[in-house]
């Protein structure tokens, strides 16, 4: 899957839940650390794990940890954060769970109608004009709800329709959608699951609208994808092979399980293939 994440940004990655939405999030996080930025974190769900966090490689102690109250603030809190040009990356986790303040000052059996997306309209217009003068990448994690379609053309029909309206779909320039495919197993203990990302949008590359299986273990976030870092290698000439040989940064291995074992015990050499194969993809 050819697509990238670029500041000044709207991002959404929805899902169903346990898809690996925050997981995905929080290493997107974890990379923009690691070239130095600052990045904030506004749980509205109240459920971020800093443990699991700091397993996937976040720095928690640079980090921003936030919980707003209610949907306007947490969307205010977004925009100051945008125009202070202050945040590389801001993470909304997530739009399902933003209550607005009216809702909170309601009695439960009270029903109000389309007022979250109404919020979401309005925040996302003066949001997406503070990003014009603002390198702040803005990542929206939403879920995706069933709906009975009522039309007479489609009359009980379901489909899946994300929270928060039709602002941010509109507003986002990226959106990926992730799907639980498989669980994986160690001694009858679920370890793990396969996922699929299915790029349903994309206004930043031409013709980068395909599909990525990612593999997430329980505790450690997702796979560092040695045997896909290889293989693309060899596809796009970052790393050569003859025969069952290959040839990497200078050093030859025999065979593909000593190439696979050099790249996991010599992370500079895998971060320089997997920065090599990046300059390669994005320039085609």
């Amino acid at each position: 899957m050819e697509v990238c994440l670029v500041k000044g940004r709207i991002v959404e990655i929805f899902g169903r839940e346990a898809s690996g939405k925050t997981t995905l999030a929080l290493h997107v996080i974890k990379e923009a650390q690691k070239l130095g930025g600052y990045c904030a974190y506004l749980d509205v769900e109240n459920a971020m794990d800093p443990l699991l966090a700091e397993a996937i490689g976040v720095n928690t102690d640079n980090l921003l940890i936030s919980q707003p109250d209610s949907a306007e603030n947490l969307l205010s809190v977004v925009d100051t954060l945008t125009r202070s040009a202050s945040v590389d990356v801001i993470v909304v986790d997530s739009v399902a769970a933003l209550i607005p303040q009216l809702e909170i000052d309601s009695c439960i059996g009270d029903s109000y109608k389309d007022v979250q997306s109404t919020i979401m309209t309005r925040a996302l217009r003066k949001i997406h004009y503070s990003l014009c003068n603002s390198s702040t990448l803005i990542i929206f994690v939403n879920q995706v709800r069933s709906k009975v379609q009522q039309s007479s053309k489609a009359f009980g029909r379901v489909e899946e329709v994300t929270c928060g309206g039709n602002a941010l779909p509109f507003y986002a320039a990226v959106r990926l959608r992730l799907i639980r495919r498989e669980l994986f197993k160690a001694n009858d203990t679920i370890t793990g699951l396969g996922i699929s990302v299915q790029v349903v949008k994309n206004k930043l590359t031409h013709g980068a609208m395909g599909n990525a299986e990612l593999r997430i273990e329980f505790g450690g976030g997702i796979c560092n994808g040695i045997e896909e870092a290889l293989e693309l290698g060899c596809e796009y000439g970052v790393i050569l092979q003859h025969g069952n040989g290959f040839f990497i940064e200078g050093q030859v291995l025999n065979t593909k399980e000593e190439a696979k074992a050099y790249l996991a015990e010599n992370g500079a050499v895998l971060d320089q293939v997997i920065h090599s194969l990046r300059a390669q993809m994005f320039s085609r």
